[in-house]
């Protein structure tokens, strides 16, 4: 609190602070050193306000007045101020300019006198009545004087100009602490004085607090106290400014009402300000956790680092011991293949330099007859000798190189390209429910990151369950943060959620979303499956074909769940043709008749009887035909996996099929020689229709 009962100007405790207009507050004589007076051409009488009125007075245009200095931008002084234009200013704690006070008596407020507030920097022209006209911070007084009590500190000479020095005594009547000097310059012990009780400074401490609560008086008449509260205003005012001053017209209250009022008003908002102080200590003792977190996972982080890049220097010393035993392998080869070359190449140099000296010898001999007994075999053990030495017997069997290169290129690549990656999985994904939809038996689901996260993703993964408090299972896996399920079962509840994904693994689920398909199957002919021959009207609620050959085409939505009926109506029917009705899988032939193949489920009428067809296959001929203005029904029933067809509302024939499972279109086949329009579908999962 400290902070708040120091003067912005001179920093210390304030001493008798008023209030300016813009609810700051400045001591006395700190007020009056940061006056400036301007020039008379440049105070316009409409700007001219004081303290009491905090509604009517303007702010100044600083920059026009040269209020600021460009050095640093303290406040200044014209010419034309009385207290000591001359003598240099002074700077307060926080760098505002301060005038020393002028020795002797306080000299008198100059006219045209200008002050600005030193926090909020408005400035302001004060009137006739000059520092008067602001009231007098009484409450901010006392705080400061309690708060001095409290620390127990020295009390200090309230009459010493600079650097006040310990209070010897306190005066009761004029409620003023002083030292020696100041007591024996101030308040000499003669005349009136001299009946004043001086008492010492502890005890005039102990009898200011316990001393009656001083009224205020008014500011506009100070002979007046301060009885009421003006609500347009904001401000205590005397019954004389109600009568004869400006608040006669406005809307009064008491001053004590008012004071509990305002009391009241204050303690509910220190209550919410406190809720705030309560949890920024919370956040603080979350943030010096984090301090401790961070260090901790900063000295394992780097722990984990070294281990880490001493294995890699293991794995490195270890290959380097597996290549050092291949070098040695081959340099071992390499000698012994020399060493064996060297050893059959001596045995061979010896027998052929034996033989040959040997033949030298058997040269030397003088009998021809016994030469010419061995001559013979000498000539060929010489030849075959020395085609023992042919080609390649004098070449090296190994070179001296080594043919190997150490390939360590991409080792040092990735050595350089070591560095440290996303290490956290991304945070769960919000789901934004406002995006979020379902669409007859289709659901739309929309999601984003956290606005906070920064950690990179590389994916979603959207996870449905069967609409049956089943498992659930994946139905999209990409970057898209929008994804649209078809082919869901109507009247049923989903539940859904995402996850993100990155190199570093799966996050965190988001939160479920539960969403209802649409409980009635409603569904329109579709032109985008349909055969190309097919003619659509009506909203796609009518069907024709420019074709004579049977065409194809199904509904937009399909079933899988429930008990489903549909009607439709014959509007045109040309030279007796057969249309069919029926279901049909997404895969189904569209230009033949439907039931031709094994993807459809159908009954084929005339005009005179009907016929149930799959993979072409004809069943249960029925008498009973159609015109135009027959009305063709039917009741798709999962519940016991029939399938059954009406006209006019009477059932045609026996169940035309059985054991149906799965997903299915509602489905037609025509020719031009036909018109159907569709135009009711009923759903009714607890029993049969009623059409």
């Amino acid at each position: 609190m400290e902070e708040e009962l120091k003067c912005p100007v001179c920093g210390s405790f304030y001493r008798e602070p008023i209030i300016l207009p813009c609810s700051h507050n400045i001591c006395l004589a700190c007020a009056r050193n940061i006056l400036v007076q301007t020039p008379d051409a440049e105070s316009p009488q409409s700007s001219r306000a004081s303290g009491s009125g905090v509604s009517d007075y303007d702010y100044l245009d600083l920059d026009k007045m040269s209020l600021y200095s460009e050095a640093d931008s303290g406040y200044g002084s014209y010419g034309g101020f009385v207290s000591a234009p001359t003598t240099p200013c002074q700077k307060s704690p926080n760098g505002v300019r301060v005038f020393p006070p002028t020795p002797g008596s306080l000299p008198p407020i100059p006219r045209n006198s200008c002050i600005t507030c030193p926090q909020c920097h408005r400035s302001l022209i004060l009137d006739d009545r000059g520092l008067r006209g602001f009231p007098k911070n009484r409450v901010l007084e006392g705080v400061v004087d309690r708060y001095q009590q409290s620390k127990a500190a020295a009390l200090k000479c309230q009459l010493c100009e600079k650097s006040p020095k310990e209070a010897t005594v306190m005066c009761e009547q004029c409620d003023v602490f002083y030292c020696d000097p100041c007591r024996l310059r101030c308040h000499p012990p003669r005349g009136p004085l001299a009946k004043h009780r001086l008492v010492p400074p502890a005890q005039g401490r102990i009898s200011r607090r316990t001393s009656p609560r001083k009224i205020s008086t008014c500011t506009e008449h100070e002979l007046e106290n301060l009885s009421m509260y003006c609500v347009q205003c904001k401000m205590p005012v005397c019954y004389q400014c109600l009568e004869e001053g400006k608040h006669g017209t406005h809307e009064v209250k008491a001053l004590g009402a008012m004071w509990k009022l305002h009391k009241g008003q204050l303690s509910q908002a220190l209550n919410g300000l406190s809720d705030r102080a309560t949890e920024a200590k919370e956040f603080l003792v979350q943030l010096r956790n984090m301090v401790q977190h961070i260090q901790e996972n900063g000295v394992e982080f780097e722990a984990c680092l070294v281990a880490q890049c001493d294995a890699l220097i293991d794995a490195l010393n270890r290959r380097k011991a597996q290549l050092l035993a291949r070098v040695n392998k081959e340099h071992e080869h390499k000698l012994k293949v020399v060493r064996d070359q060297i050893s059959h190449c001596t045995v061979k140099l010896r027998q052929t330099t034996g033989l040959m000296e040997y033949c030298l010898e058997v040269i030397k001999e003088n009998d021809p007859s016994g030469f010419l007994q061995i001559s013979d075999a000498l000539i060929r053990r010489v030849h075959m000798t020395e085609s023992q030495w042919g080609k390649g017997t004098l070449t090296p069997r190994m070179t001296s190189d080594f043919d190997l290169t150490l390939d360590s290129g991409p080792l040092l690549q990735t050595i350089h390209q070591l560095d440290f990656v996303q290490m956290k999985v991304p945070a769960a994904p919000m789901l934004q429910l406002e995006e979020c939809c379902t669409q007859n038996n289709s659901a739309t689901l929309s999601w984003k990151q956290p606005p906070l996260s920064t950690i990179a993703v590389d994916g979603y993964i959207l996870e449905l369950d069967d609409g049956n408090g089943g498992p659930f299972r994946e139905v999209y896996v990409g970057t898209e943060t929008i994804c649209t399920v078809d082919g869901l079962h109507f009247h049923s509840t989903y539940k859904s959620r995402v996850k993100a994904f990155n190199a570093s693994g799966v996050g965190q689920y988001s939160k479920t979303l539960i969403m209802q398909t649409s409980e009635i199957a409603w569904f329109t002919l579709d032109p985008a499956s349909a055969h190309p021959d097919i003619i659509f009207s009506n909203d796609n609620l009518t069907v024709t074909c420019n074709s004579y050959d049977d065409r194809v085409v199904m509904g937009n939505s399909a079933f899988s769940r429930g008990i489903h009926y549909w009607e439709m109506t014959i509007d045109r029917y040309d030279n007796h043709p057969d249309p069919a009705f029926g279901i049909a899988r997404a895969d189904v032939l569209k230009d033949v008749m439907l039931g031709k193949d094994d993807k459809a489920w159908a009954m084929y009428v005339d005009n005179n009887r009907s016929w149930f067809m799959h993979n072409n296959s004809h069943t249960n001929r029925t008498d009973g035909g159609i015109a135009k203005g027959a009305t063709i029904g039917v009741l798709l029933d999962f519940t016991r996996g029939i399938l059954i067809f009406l006209i006019n509302d009477e059932q045609q024939g026996p169940v035309a099929f059985e054991g149906l499972e799965g997903s299915y279109y509602p489905a037609i086949s025509l020719n031009r020689n036909v018109q159907v329009q569709h135009y009711t579908v009923y759903t009714n999962i607890h029993g049969l229709p009623k059409p």
